[in-house]
């Protein structure tokens, strides 16, 4: 296998250059605490096996919205936050050995949301 090769991603017998998942949060909680979402974003990679190379956040005001990402060796993690309307989103896209739905109860513990949807999509497929 040539060196590049190992940086592709194979899930479920697919090969692709990674699995990106978006996840829609809602009626979740702690969506102002930074703290707390950088603490949640770093056990997430952790889970899914990722390695963080640097993070970074901003809090808006008047409402403590956060916008956030991890940048990872094996790509992103990031999330955008509306608590004045108790919803998320996050994207997260790993390639490599990494799994990103191995981070999935890691976010759901986190935010406790009601209701949490989460699409996958296969970026880069290799024939």
């Amino acid at each position: 296998m040539p060196d590049h090769e190992k940086y592709f991603s194979s899930h479920d017998g697919i090969r692709s250059a990674g699995l990106h998942l978006l996840v829609d949060l809602w009626d979740a909680d702690r969506l102002d605490d930074l703290p707390h979402i950088e603490a949640a974003l770093r056990a997430t990679a952790q889970a899914a096996r990722a390695t963080v190379l640097h993070g970074h956040f901003h809090v808006f005001t008047p409402h403590g919205g956060i916008t956030g990402v991890l940048l990872l060796a094996e790509s992103h993690i990031s999330i955008h936050t509306w608590p004045e309307r108790r919803f998320a989103a996050i994207d997260v896209f790993m390639c490599a050995a990494c799994d990103p739905r191995d981070g999935l109860p890691t976010l759901r513990q986190a935010f406790l949301p009601c209701r949490m949807k989460v699409k996958e999509l296969r970026r880069g497929l290799v024939a």
